[in-house]
């Protein structure tokens, strides 16, 4: 990867803040290959009415079909630990490299990733932490819902 990690989550975060400013959860990814941006998202469960647009989701939705040969060459830069949907579409589409922003508010599907082989680097991202925590506090029955809490 030609990029640092922290470069390239700066991507992540971007859409993570749209989607806070769009009223929604504060989550957002970038699909790089080969060190160049192809896409990005954000969570817009509540923008769009959706059950599955999580940052992860709606940024491979973004990306469009592509082959499993640039899925095999492709890192996915979330601001926070995927939940298990979101692993399981890194799973699917076989990318082997996940860059998380942060793992303490949320601690996804991570050892299944390791598990599977991929390479999962946590760069605990202090902008990360605080845009989560924020959020949390402010709408704690959101955030529940988002997690698939009762």
């Amino acid at each position: 990867m030609s990029s640092l990690p922290a470069d390239l989550l700066a991507h992540a975060v971007a859409e993570a803040r749209k989607g806070r400013d769009e009223g929604g959860v504060p989550i957002g990814a970038a699909l790089v290959v080969d060190g160049e941006v192809v896409a990005v998202g954000h969570n817009r469960r509540v923008q769009l009415k959706s059950a599955i647009r999580h940052g992860e989701t709606d940024c491979l939705e973004n990306a469009g079909r592509l082959p499993a040969s640039v899925y095999a060459r492709a890192t996915m830069v979330t601001t926070l630990s995927p939940c298990d949907m979101c692993t399981g579409a890194i799973l699917l589409y076989k990318i082997p490299r996940v860059v998380i922003g942060e793992n303490r508010t949320f601690y996804g599907g991570e050892d299944l990733l390791r598990a599977r082989g991929v390479d999962v680097t946590v760069l605990d991202d202090a902008e990360c932490i605080a845009l989560m925590e924020d959020f949390i506090a402010r709408e704690r029955g959101l955030w529940n819902e988002d997690i698939g809490q009762p």
